[in-house]
């Protein structure tokens, strides 16, 4: 019976600390019905919108950086100190893909942007959104995300 005890508490400890770890993720349905899902690291603030993935060397297949704005607008975004080329995928308040700049280029200080308002911009490492069918129009899902309360 002791061991039982025992055996049930590291089990609960255990699920605990997996819940309190929880990545947050952006999910893309795309139009062939597939689901891509990307474990982010959460850019909300001024501060964290800023940095970026300035200085990154790498960044894992299915790793991505979610920049978080207030309101829809157009926003723009360029390479600087950013040493991977990345595509930037632009998604609406409700959460539709709006736009891409896929493979941006090392460094540059060259602005990207696209023409509709978007409210979220996931960054994936170049060359992945065509790898997995994403496209203009799939549907985004956050997990772990809060996305009120988003400052200036």
């Amino acid at each position: 019976m002791r061991q039982y005890v025992l055996f049930l508490l590291v089990a609960l400890v255990t699920l605990s600390a997996v819940g309190c770890d929880a990545q947050p993720t952006v999910a893309i349905l795309t139009q062939a019905g597939r689901e891509v899902v990307f474990q982010v690291e959460v850019a909300d603030t001024p501060a964290k919108r800023t940095m970026g993935l300035q200085y990154r060397k790498e960044l894992g297949a299915d790793r991505g950086m979610i920049f978080l704005f207030p309101s829809e607008s157009r926003q723009s975004f360029w390479m600087k100190n950013t040493p991977i080329s990345l595509d930037m995928i632009f998604i609406n308040s409700q959460r539709r893909i709006v736009g891409m700049v896929e493979r941006t280029a090392p460094y540059s200080l060259e602005t990207r942007s696209v023409e509709g308002p978007s409210q979220y911009v996931l960054e994936i490492n170049g060359g992945l959104a065509k790898r997995h069918g994403i496209q203009v129009g799939d549907t985004v899902r956050f997990e772990g995300i809060q996305t009120r309360h988003i400052t200036e």
